[in-house]
């Protein structure tokens, strides 16, 4: 029997790789969409003395409750439709994609109403080369350094950047992606999410209809490189699960 994939696994825990966490720790403090409820847990049991007559309950264990969508969390199609694939049907081939990252954060900076779009990821390509099939592209802001991800102004309209629904479109079928991720907690940008008379949330609605998943909420894309890195991303199996906090890291050269 071959120990191919181990002598694979010790030399990407060698010092040749960084591994790079891309998730934000879950906690009532966690960075969340703002219609969500923070992270509570309720003490269930609470480690007991050590004496023979004391160990029915030798150990602690919190119930949690959580919004399915809150801090850095999976999209599955199932989210936005219907008839859509849940977590559980997504396959574990799915979740190791190669990572390309779109860096747009000091546009990010200047105009925190930035849409990212088609001629962005042509210029992309035009430095890095191709985006390969499958890969999991991910808009790199540096929103994840906000204290507050809606960025209200002094009229508590919120200002945060986001993905052109043309563009996610371009990614699909021109370049045929396996998955989009963002540091924000929306796909489209705030000038969208919160225009009344727009069609509601365009770019989410298409990459789910289209059965990709998606990351909202991620963190450290500014420790990656544009190209060649992979991203593992993480999550419950949960039959009918429309979405989850996940974990998801990259490992770069």
């Amino acid at each position: 029997m071959s120990n191919e994939l181990w002598s694979i696994l010790a030399d990407l825990k060698s010092p040749k790789y960084r591994w790079v966490e891309l998730t934000h720790e879950l906690s009532p403090d966690t960075p969340h969409w703002y219609g969500f409820k923070p992270l509570e847990g309720t003490l269930l049991f609470d480690y007991m003395p050590g004496t023979p007559e004391d160990m029915a309950a030798p150990m602690r264990c919190i119930q949690y409750s959580v919004a399915s969508q809150y801090g850095t969390h999976v999209d599955a199609p199932r989210h936005f439709h219907e008839r859509g694939r849940t977590m559980a049907q997504i396959n574990l081939n799915e979740l190791i994609m190669p990572l390309v990252v779109i860096d747009k954060s000091a546009e990010c900076a200047e105009n925190p109403d930035f849409m990212l779009k088609v001629e962005d990821i042509l210029a992309w390509e035009e430095e890095y080369g191709r985006i390969p099939e499958g890969a999991f592209v991910a808009f790199r802001s540096d929103w994840y350094t906000k204290s507050n991800l809606d960025n209200p102004d002094e009229n508590g309209q919120p200002h945060y950047p986001g993905w052109d629904v043309e563009a996610i479109r371009w990614l699909v079928e021109n370049r045929s992606i396996g998955a989009i991720g963002h540091e924000p907690a929306d796909t489209d940008p705030a000038f969208v999410t919160t225009n009344p008379d727009a069609y509601p949330y365009p770019g989410e609605q298409y990459i789910l209809e289209v059965d990709r998943f998606q990351i909202e909420v991620m963190r450290n894309l500014d420790q990656c490189p544009p190209t060649g890195a992979i991203i593992i991303c993480s999550f419950p199996k949960l039959r009918d699960g429309v979405g989850f906090p996940a974990r998801c890291w990259a490992i770069c050269p």
